[in-house]
């Protein structure tokens, strides 16, 4: 004779995160409900449309051989993080106000209404993400360490990632990029 569901089996969380299988994050790791860690490496961009075409068809060559020695699941992830140039802007505002040379004046001005531009529109700054998970912390490290070392060897700058980086992506990801901040309620 088969059970049937009592009320407290069919209810659901009253917390839209429970349904994700994210533990913590910790040690630069997102620490699963299976026991598997999710970890990675920050790719710092480098824009090779810069370069002349010899050099940018080296370095997309580097990266396929880069990518191609990769054998186990990874995501590439890119996230768009808000820029803020407001200590920029105050700088500029500053020096504006100090100057006394006319034309100078004017290239400040003109810096000032570029960074209002670009406040106005916001904008973000793109980074890349390479993740990958495994149960294994000697595993995840020595894959980090690889793929410093192949990155660094196609020309590219790369780190681990961190508990921020981290709780970016998440943010990016379920919170349309808003950070969550909560503190105390007053009345």
């Amino acid at each position: 004779m088969q059970k049937m569901p009592t009320a407290k089996n069919n209810q659901r969380s009253k917390y839209t995160e429970d349904f994700l299988p994210i533990k913590d994050i910790a040690n630069n790791c997102i620490l699963l409900n299976n026991k598997e860690k999710v970890t990675g490496i920050k790719i710092m961009p480098k824009n090779i449309f810069i370069m002349g075409p010899e050099m940018m068809n080296s370095v997309i060559a580097n990266l396929r051989v880069v990518y191609n020695l990769i054998d186990y699941e990874f995501w590439i992830i890119s996230a768009g993080r808000p820029v803020d140039i407001s200590v920029y802007m105050s700088q500029l505002e500053l020096a504006y106000q100090n100057e006394q040379d006319p034309i100078r004046k004017k290239l400040i001005m003109q810096d000032i209404k570029k960074g209002q531009s670009f406040m106005q529109n916001d904008v973000v700054d793109t980074e890349f993400f390479l993740l990958f998970k495994d149960k294994n912390d000697d595993v995840l490290q020595k894959r980090i360490r690889n793929l410093i070392n192949s990155f660094a060897g196609a020309g590219l700058a790369t780190r681990q990632v961190s508990n921020e980086d981290l709780r970016v992506l998440i943010d990016n990801f379920f919170n349309a990029g808003n950070t969550t901040r909560f503190g105390t309620v007053r009345s």
